[in-house]
């Protein structure tokens, strides 16, 4: 059988603080020697006084000797559990297995059917109510407004607020955004309220101090403590991801609560875990305040939100692209396609064009041209620069509401294939061993392609074909031809055609393997070997 020495572990650490505190003992002995000697001079005094400790020692990113229950104290009555239940009827509850499939007329298809009968199976199975728990604080308490996650409280019948003294209240939803996964709830001013305020998520370095306060498996206020593990995480939650990690334990329940920084603000919105067995491990993400503060601004005033649209798909700038496009090092946002009577295509931006900067802010990446796009307002100009043809061009773009655009459809009309039509069936490309397709919801399903995939996917590859040598496989995902962008099937045959027809013997593509960009030269073969003739458009 085995066994966990679990007293070792005391012991060892007992063993530790002992000889920490003796340490620090003789340190302070020294100390005292030092003074009784030279004196005291003033700013030794002052560090001295000062928590008793020297100045170099007392930082506000290092915790307090007496640890953080000041601080939980504090903030324990403005964080809150919520409840919601939802009704389960028998479209969307499953109980338990499917009835077993038998030839019509068997014995035994009518023997299951009356077990599955009589056990209330999936067919007949009665309405019931299911029960989730999460986390929220409260940031406004004369209003009684409530933030948490939207996923806490998704598809919810009825929500209701727990306070830090297990006063129940209902609660009914202000707005709620599911591309940064937050929500503001609304509660009756019929008990008194504690409120946090938000803090300043980019003054946040690696390293620094954090307390999570939420409702773990629904065991109610508990108080975790870490650091801040990394900053600008991006776990595909949403195209705004901008995540900070953290150490401090944080579990199932734990989502909506918040995260302080040692001052008590509010820095971040707990969400999310890493995590093999469902438990912490030690990988805890967090929305960022500075993030969170104007989408949940725009839903306590207008119940959703207002983000601003730009109107072109786009993609990373690999350093083999920059080089091609003679720009100094990878950075920017390669617009990969133009949305037809958006705002990008009024103000003059092409495909091909890489966005250096907006509205005086650097794009060093791709993933920060959304954000920046979306927290400037609507209806707002400002400047943009862009790298075209080897050299930067000013623009200037009416920046566009996100949410109109969708409710138009115009952002469907940015995925379609350029005669205005949506993606066709996958076309053969015999000269090069390949059936490709436009990038559908199926194939991003398939493939795992990330919600940032931009280009012609192939779908099927001879196995004796020149890219099968060159080890292209099906997912892989065609984004330049010749380096020109590739945004459509029939893209890929007129520069493939037009590299024929100037003679050259091979074609190069850029792949893009679930984030791997390489290039891949591919031979080409002449007119009369293309077997059928057809136009693989």
């Amino acid at each position: 059988m085995n066994s966990v020495p679990v007293q070792l572990a005391p012991a060892t650490g007992g063993r530790r603080v002992r000889w920490a505190s003796a340490a620090r003992a003789m340190a302070w002995m020294g100390v005292l020697a030092v003074t009784s000697v030279l004196g005291v001079v003033p700013g030794v005094q002052s560090a001295l006084a000062r928590d008793g400790l020297p100045s170099a020692l007392a930082s506000t990113s290092a915790p307090p000797l007496h640890g953080f229950a000041d601080l939980a104290e504090r903030l324990l009555p403005a964080v809150v559990n919520i409840s919601t239940t939802q009704t389960m009827t028998k479209k969307n509850q499953r109980l338990g297995p499917d009835m077993p499939q038998f030839p019509p007329g068997s014995p035994f298809e009518e023997f299951f059917r009356e077990f599955f009968d009589r056990k209330g199976g999936q067919e007949n199975a009665p309405p019931r109510r299911a029960t989730s728990l999460g986390s929220g604080f409260i940031v406004d308490a004369k209003a009684g407004l409530v933030v948490t996650n939207n996923h806490v409280i998704q598809d919810a019948d009825e929500i209701t607020v727990i306070l830090h003294d297990d006063t129940n209240i209902k609660a009914e939803v202000v707005g709620r955004d599911a591309k940064t996964d937050l929500a503001v709830l609304r509660i009756p001013l019929t008990h008194p309220l504690t409120d946090v305020k938000f803090g300043d998520s980019e003054r946040m370095r690696v390293g620094d101090w954090v307390v999570a306060i939420g409702n773990p498996f629904g065991l109610g206020g508990t108080v975790t403590a870490g650091i801040v593990s990394a900053r600008a995480r991006d776990i595909n939650a949403g195209p705004y991801d901008d995540f900070l990690q953290t150490d401090a334990s944080i579990n199932r329940g734990n989502s909506g609560g918040p995260m302080f920084n040692l001052d008590g603000e509010v820095i971040g919105i707990n969400t999310a875990i890493f995590s093999p067995s469902g438990g912490s491990v030690g990988i805890g993400f967090a929305i960022p305040s500075n993030l969170a503060k104007p989408v949940l601004e725009q839903l306590q005033s207008f119940g959703r939100t207002k983000r601003g649209w730009l109107g072109v798909r786009i993609q990373a700038v690999t350093p083999e692209i920059a080089e091609s496009l003679g720009l100094d090092r990878a950075r920017g946002a390669l617009v990969a396609n133009v949305t037809p009577g958006g705002p990008a295509e009024a103000a003059g931006i092409e495909p091909g064009d890489v966005i250096l900067q907006f509205d005086g802010k650097d794009v060093n990446e791709m993933r920060r041209l959304p954000r920046i796009v979306a927290e400037t307002n609507i209806k707002r100009k400002v400047d943009l620069t862009v790298w075209r043809k080897g050299r930067e061009h000013a623009l200037k773009v009416t920046v566009g509401e996100l949410e109109a655009a969708e409710d138009q459809g115009l952002l469907e009309a940015g995925r379609r294939d350029e005669d205005g039509q949506r993606p066709a069936a996958p076309s053969t490309f015999d000269q090069l061993g390949l059936k490709l397709s436009a990038i559908t919801p199926e194939l991003r399903r398939q493939h795992d392609l990330g919600d940032d995939a931009r280009g012609v996917v192939v779908v099927e590859v001879d196995r004796d074909g020149a890219a099968a040598d060159k080890g292209v496989r099906p997912g892989d995902i065609i984004v330049e031809v010749s380096q020109q962008e590739a945004t459509s099937p029939a893209d890929v045959a007129q520069k493939v055609e037009q590299a024929r027809a100037e003679g050259k013997r091979s074609v190069l593509l850029l792949i893009d393997r679930q984030g791997d960009l390489r290039f891949v030269a591919l031979p080409l073969k002449s007119g009369k070997d293309n077997k059928d003739g057809k136009d693989p458009r």
